[in-house]
């Protein structure tokens, strides 16, 4: 039997609150990637974005970093969290400037799957020397 295998991918600093990519996570968490990859392609919020791009990058990682059947993988774990906050300041009434706050998040996908079934590896036939035939020079020195 394949052996189940953890992979996983973070995305940190994405430019957006964490309340809003988490209302995009949780339509995800718990499904196959494939099906999840569907549902954010189609999904109106622009926080489907970047969670689209970490579980794409996740199964990429998954494929060829970690050989695992890419029909398996299933997301286990999808966090979202805060990030770096940016202190920034708007002008006012009367001359005065009001400080925000630019959040921004960092998105962490595990994914689990089974691995692939090694195949045999056949070695090409090693060539043989004798194929090429001798210079004129080489012969002639061999002769004498």
């Amino acid at each position: 039997m394949a052996e189940v295998t953890q992979v996983r991918a973070i995305a940190k600093d994405v430019r957006m609150s964490p309340r809003k990519i988490g209302l995009v996570a949780s339509l995800v968490r718990g499904r196959t990637v494939v099906d999840a990859l569907t549902i954010l392609e189609h999904t109106p919020k622009h926080a489907a974005i970047p969670v689209k791009k970490v579980i794409a990058s996740a199964k990429a990682n998954a494929e060829n970093n970690h050989s695992v059947k890419p029909d398996s993988l299933i997301i286990t774990a999808l966090d979202v969290g805060p990030g770096l906050r940016m202190k920034r300041f708007r002008p006012a009434a009367h001359g005065r400037a009001l400080p925000f706050i630019r959040r921004t998040s960092n998105i962490r996908v595990v994914l689990e799957g089974k691995k692939r079934e090694k195949k045999a590896v056949k070695k090409a036939p090693a060539k043989q020397a004798s194929d090429k035939p001798e210079s004129k020079n080489k012969s002639e020195k061999k002769e004498s």
